[in-house]
C-alpha cells in the first residue's frame, strides 16, 4: 500500500471506535517518519577489497585510494569483491554482487541474433573461416579431442567499414546457436583507474555462465593499438584494460564453448601482442565484395522488393569498389525515389540516381575529413 492509501481514512472501511483510528493514525505517522527517514541517510561509497586482515579489510576507492577498514558484523567478503562502504568510516556493510556494480548485462543481446549465411553475401572465403573455427569446434568439440589439438581461441576480422565484419560474427552466432555479446573496445575504457579491467573480467565471466557464448569485440584498435611510453592517466588506463583482455584471452582454455571475434578498420596499427599466436590464432581480411559478390549482395537486398524492367549489370558496372553496407544504402535510396514519384515499384533509373546520391555524399564526407581531419 502506497502512501497517499494509508493517507485515506475514510476509504470506505467504517471505523468501530475512536481508539481504531487513532492506531491506524499513529502507524501511518511512523511509516511516514522511517520514509523521511530514509532521505537522511548518507549515500554508501562502492569500492574494491584488496586484501583482507582477520576481521578488517584493505579497500579501494573509485577514485584510486586505498583504506584500512572494519568488516560489519556478519558481512562475509573475500578479496576481489565489489562492496558497499559506509562514507564516513568505511566500515563495509554489504558485499555487492559484480554485474549489479558494473553494468555487463548492458552488453548482452538477450535475443539471439537471427541472420543467416543466407542473409552474407560474396564472402565465401569468409564464411568457411569462421565456419572452420568458431562454428566446428562449437558443434563438433569430439573432433578436437580425438586429434589431441586443441582449436583457435579467436578469430580476427579485418578490413574497411561496411564490408560485413559485424554480419559475419551475428551469423556465425546464429549458425552455432550461441549467445552473442556483443561490445565496443572504446565503451570499455573507463572513467576511474580499474574499472574497465574488471569490466572485462565480468563480461567473460557473464560468457561462461551464458555457454555456448560469442564475444564480438567491435573497433578493437580503439583499445589495442600500439602501446607507446606516456605519463597521461588515461592512455595507462586504457593499457591497464587492454592487459586484463590479454590476461582473459590467456586463460581462455578453462572457459570451454565460448569464442572471441574481434574487429577492427585499422589493422595497421594493432598492438602485435594480441596477433600472437595464442590469442587471435585466425587473422581473416574481408576484403571489398567482386562483381559476383555484389550481384550476390544486390540480390539479397532486393528479393522483397518490386522491382519493374531492373538491368543488374549496369547496377553491377557502376558500384565497382563500393561496400556491401554501400548497396544497401543505394537499395533503400532507389525506394524513396520511387516514393517520391507515386510509383509502387523501383526502376533502374531509381538506383542509379541513388548510386550518384551516395557517391555525392561520400565525396562530401571525404572533403569534410580533409579540412577537419
Amino acid at each position: 500500500m502506497g502512501v497517499l492509501d494509508k493517507l485515506k481514512l475514510n476509504d470506505g472501511k467504517d471505523y468501530d471506535n475512536f481508539s481504531e483510528e487513532n492506531t491506524f493514525l499513529k502507524n501511518t505517522i511512523t511509516y511516514l517518519r522511517a520514509e523521511v527517514d530514509k532521505f537522511k541517510l548518507a549515500p554508501l561509497v562502492v569500492c574494491d577489497v584488496k586484501r583482507i586482515i582477520e576481521n578488517k579489510a584493505i579497500i579501494k576507492l573509485p577514485n584510486g585510494n586505498h583504506f584500512f577498514v572494519n568488516i560489519g558484523k556478519g558481512v562475509e567478503i573475500k578479496v576481489g569483491d565489489v562492496v558497499l562502504a559506509e562514507q564516513r568510516s568505511l566500515t563495509i556493510v554489504e558485499r555487492l554482487d559484480d554485474s549489479l556494480g558494473y553494468d555487463v548485462d548492458s552488453f548482452l543481446i538477450i535475443e539471439k541474433p537471427n541472420v543467416s549465411w543466407s542473409d552474407v553475401g560474396g564472402l565465401e572465403e569468409q564464411i568457411r573461416e569462421l565456419t572452420e573455427v568458431i562454428e566446428l569446434p562449437l558443434k563438433r568439440p569430439d573432433l578436437f579431442k580425438k586429434l589431441g589439438i586443441e582449436p583457435p581461441k579467436g578469430v580476427l576480422l579485418y578490413g574497411l567499414p561496411g564490408t560485413g565484419k559485424t554480419l559475419l560474427a551475428k551469423a556465425i552466432a546464429t549458425s552455432t546457436n550461441a549467445t552473442f555479446i556483443e561490445i565496443v573496445a572504446s565503451e570499455l575504457v573507463q572513467k576511474y583507474i580499474g574499472e574497465g579491467a574488471r569490466l572485462v573480467r565480468n563480461i567473460f565471466e557473464l560468457a561462461r555462465k551464458k555457454a555456448p557464448c560469442i564475444i564480438f569485440i567491435d573497433e578493437i584498435d580503439a583499445l589495442a593499438a600500439g602501446r607507446i611510453d606516456v605519463g597521461v592517466s588515461g592512455e595507462r588506463e586504457v593499457q591497464r584494460t587492454f592487459m586484463q583482455l590479454l590476461t582473459e584471452i590467456d586463460g581462455f582454455n578453462s572457459l570451454g564453448d565460448v569464442r572471441i571475434i574481434a574487429a577492427t578498420n585499422r589493422f595497421d596499427i594493432l598492438d602485435p601482442a594480441v596477433l600472437r599466436p595464442g590469442r587471435f590464432d585466425r587473422l581473416v581480411e574481408v576484403e571489398l565484395p567482386t562483381k559476383a559478390g555484389r550481384r550476390q549482395i544486390f540480390n539479397i537486398y532486393m528479393k522483397n522488393m518490386n522491382l519493374d524492367g531492373l538491368d543488374l549489370d549496369v547496377l553491377l558496372e557502376r558500384t565497382d569498389g563500393f561496400t556491401g553496407a554501400d548497396i544497401k544504402a543505394i537499395c533503400t535510396e532507389a525506394g524513396y525515389f520511387a516514393i517520391r514519384d507515386n510509383r509502387e515499384f523501383i526502376r533502374t533509373e531509381d538506383f542509379l540516381n541513388a548510386i550518384v546520391k551516395l557517391n555525392y555524399n561520400m565525396e562530401y564526407e571525404d572533403n569534410l575529413a580533409g579540412i577537419y581531419g
